[in-house]
């Protein structure tokens, strides 16, 4: 359905915000990624767009595009609206948060430790499977087995990427932990990453270290005892 409104919340740094319309009874949530045209959207702007729903989430915008009116419009009260977004202001230069507006505290420095993490255990874990069919302690299959399941990962978290946009049938999130613990878990860093999907969710981030814990203990566990010691 295609609305007009006024963008009274735009995060630059996390690439998202929010549009309030007179038609729409909650602030309507947009991706950078769905604005088209120029110049970069800004708080106060008026704008055109298509919406959607999807689950149960709340609205979300397409096609967002600058008003070929007017390219600025004050933003609309919020009156009445339980649901309604307050802007956020941009904290002073020199604010202790230092940070970039509008992420949560710690943000940032998370995920700079959670990437240095990966890319510390990527080649450990890579190290230790090389090892494991050197050594015959894993069959040859399993080489190929855990190379079609990144690919499997990736194209999994791409689709469900593609129908949250479209508002199609989701993949559910056990199904995409159980992909990671099986060994999945390098291409599902890969796929949040690059596609942006699944990255502010705190709980599904918990699970999916969880999972990689699980799986690289089950790993050595496996490989240290062996099958036989394990199974008898």
């Amino acid at each position: 359905m295609k609305k007009q409104g006024t963008i009274v919340r735009w995060d630059a740094s996390r690439g998202f915000g929010f549009i309030r319309s007179p038609s729409t009874s909650a602030d309507v949530f947009f991706h950078v990624r769905d604005f088209r045209g120029a110049p970069e959207p800004t708080e106060r702007m008026a704008v055109d767009y298509e919406e959607i729903h999807v689950g149960g989430k709340g609205p979300r915008a397409m096609a967002v595009r600058p008003r070929t009116d007017t390219r600025s419009a004050p933003a609309l009260p919020a009156q009445g609206r339980a649901t309604a977004t307050p802007i956020m202001r941009q904290p002073p230069a020199n604010s202790r948060a230092g940070a970039r507006w509008g992420s949560p505290p710690g943000r940032t420095g998370a995920h700079t430790s959670g990437r240095s993490v990966v890319m510390l255990l990527v080649p450990l874990w890579l190290g230790l499977v090389g090892w494991a069919l050197w050594s015959a302690r894993l069959p040859l299959w399993c080489a190929g087995a855990l190379l079609g399941l990144q690919l499997v990962t990736a194209w999994m978290y791409a689709h469900d990427k593609s129908a949250a946009r479209a508002g199609a049938w989701r993949v559910s999130e056990n199904q995409l932990h159980l992909l990671s613990l099986l060994g999945g878990w390098p291409a599902a860093w890969w796929a949040q990453q690059n596609l942006r999907h699944k990255t502010s969710k705190a709980s599904f981030r918990t699970v999916y270290w969880l999972t990689i814990g699980l799986h690289c203990g089950a790993l050595v566990l496996w490989l240290w005892h062996g099958p036989e010691k394990l199974l008898s």
